[in-house]
């Protein structure tokens, strides 16, 4: 733990008593000041992320387009994901992530601009590039930096907290945006509220003590770029549970189609597509509480495998659905699954790699996870654009199965791994 001028360094509890308590976390200031301002962000986020959405969808009725919202934010991840990697680890990681949700907040204020002015629809993509630039940088930064607020016994219930306050923004946020679109007529004010939850935010985390100081810093180098994916590569633990994420989500990327799931499918409406948004961290919010209150995962690998092979049944499941509430369950059921490989992935990345690599390989976690997200979404448009939204949504639940068994024999290590926290 780093400490910063002459404050003092957080207090953290380090005994078995902090470890079994899944509340003593709470007691550490640092901690909650990062947790409340990501929660703001990511609400923010989430209301942002289904009425962009709904807008276009609105504006265009173009399935490609809606593809488009998700390519747009993918091209800065691959083209800034390993530089990004190298700066979180050779500047001062709290000042990254302020500077990064600073650019992000940028890029809501064109969003609210272009659609309070009827702009063309293209520079909505132009925002959302800028909007991927950041979160890039950000994304290494603060997935990295978490382990400066907490002790290593910790850090498993650390990201239990943090992933589960996602999850709470995940399911409030697109039911409120999408409420709020669907009343005033206009996404202007959604945007225009993402901007003060990007405020609030910095001003949260500008109040955190603890700060990453860097040993020795590198110069910008191919070498050192690339440092991340040598060590990911020879790590096949990390590697074989960043491999079976990144295509589980690239297969099984239904959310982009909810928009034409919700009108042409189930007809439940705007705010039907809040609801099924919501369906998926509402699964997962139910899973954290669960992991929150019980020891480490004691077979963590072969969790990992059967959760995301749930994930891809409950994909085929959604996509044979014409009844609003199955449908619903069957997302929420691959959230419960998703929760699980998202903290035992995150987990394994940050324990199993020393913190002056952490950035990198946090960046490259993200470059294929972060991707897979993004690309998920434009495969998905374009498959559902070139046949049906069916044949889109099953064809990737059958293909995330195929994968499992894939990871699991090129793998073994996967399988046999133990305790999350050893």
């Amino acid at each position: 733990m780093n400490g910063s001028g002459d404050a003092p360094d957080p207090v953290v509890p380090t005994g078995a008593k902090s470890v079994k308590d899944p509340y003593a976390l709470l007691r550490n200031r640092d901690f909650v000041l990062y947790l409340v301002g990501r929660f703001i962000a990511s609400f923010g986020q989430q209301m942002l992320v289904v009425v962009v959405g709904l807008e276009i969808w609105d504006r265009t009725h173009s399935k490609l387009y809606l593809g488009y919202v998700g390519l747009a934010q993918v091209l800065p991840m691959f083209l800034l994901t390993l530089p990004a990697g190298h700066v979180a680890d050779n500047y001062n990681r709290k000042k990254v992530i302020l500077w990064m949700q600073s650019v992000i907040g940028l890029a809501c204020a064109g969003l609210t601009l272009i659609s309070y002015f009827k702009a063309d629809v293209g520079w909505m993509f132009a925002c959302l590039f800028l909007m991927g630039t950041g979160r890039v940088y950000f994304w290494a930064a603060s997935a990295s930096f978490l382990p400066q607020l907490v002790s290593r016994p910790e850090f498993p219930r650390a990201v239990t907290w943090i992933t589960g306050s996602f999850q709470i923004s995940a399911v409030l946020g697109p039911v409120a945006g999408a409420a709020l679109y669907a009343c005033m007529d206009s996404a202007v004010w959604v945007y225009a509220l993402n901007v003060a939850a990007v405020a609030a935010c910095l001003v949260l985390v500008g109040l955190v003590r603890a700060h990453h100081k860097v040993a020795s810093p590198e110069k910008m180098s191919f070498a050192n770029v690339i440092a991340g994916l040598k060590f990911v590569y020879h790590k096949k633990v990390v590697l074989g549970s960043i491999t079976l994420d990144l295509f589980a989500v690239l297969l099984g990327g239904a959310t982009a189609l909810l928009p034409v799931y919700a009108d042409e499918i189930l007809h439940v409406g705007k705010n039907g597509v809040g609801w099924l948004r919501a369906a998926l961290p509402l699964g997962s919010l139910l899973m954290s509480l669960i992991l929150v209150h019980r020891p480490p995962l004691q077979r963590a690998g072969r969790t990992l495998l059967w959760s995301v092979a749930g994930f891809g049944l409950a994909t085929i499941g959604f996509g044979y659905s014409r009844w609003f509430w199955l449908s619903f369950a069957m997302l929420f059921i691959c959230g419960l699954t998703d929760y699980i490989s998202v903290v035992v992935r995150h987990t394994l990345v940050q324990l199993l790699t020393p913190d002056e690599m952490r950035g990198r390989v946090s960046a490259v976690n993200s470059l294929f996870i972060g991707t897979s997200n993004e690309m998920g979404e434009f495969e998905s448009g374009l498959v559902a654009h070139w046949t049906n939204p069916l044949f889109a949504v099953v064809s990737g639940g059958v293909g995330t199965i195929v994968v499992v068994g894939v990871v699991a024999i090129l793998w073994p290590e996967i399988r046999r791994y133990g305790r999350l926290d050893a």
